[in-house]
């Protein structure tokens, strides 16, 4: 990779995000810049589009499920997150297994963020579930 290359990369933080939005950001970002190094094939460009938009689609989600109406309506976003976090490691997982990448361990590490990720937004709605069923 020659040296203006090299911002294609991200650097995983030394510390994960607590923030979920911004993990969620750093995620779509970091599932981008992967893209970028990946061969150009029929195949690689139609996954690469299909993981750009879930991967983005994980954090708009979250954002939207931030600023819901109510319960109801958090748990939809929260629920809609989480099958796009799902769907962005199927993605990445494909493009790992069907390409020989020079980064494998970013594609891996894309893939274990994802399931993070699905699981902290199941988490979520189990505890808003739980405080929607203690509330009637």
């Amino acid at each position: 990779m020659e040296a203006h290359e090299s911002h294609l990369v991200a650097e995983p933080p030394a510390t994960p995000y607590y923030d979920l939005e911004e993990r969620t950001f750093q995620f779509a970002k970091s599932v981008r810049l992967f893209v970028k190094t990946l061969p150009k094939t029929v195949a690689t460009t139609e996954d690469s589009r299909q993981v750009i938009r879930s991967s983005g689609s994980v954090g708009a989600n979250y954002l939207e499920a931030n600023d819901a109406l109510g319960d109801k309506d958090r748990v939809m976003r929260l629920r809609i997150s989480r099958k796009e976090a799902k769907e962005s490691t199927y993605w990445l997982r494909l493009i790992l297994e069907t390409n020989h990448l020079n980064n494998p361990d970013e594609a891996s590490r894309l893939i274990q963020e994802g399931n993070e990720l699905r699981k902290i937004l199941s988490t979520i709605i189990t505890n808003v579930v739980d405080k929607q069923k203690r509330a009637t």
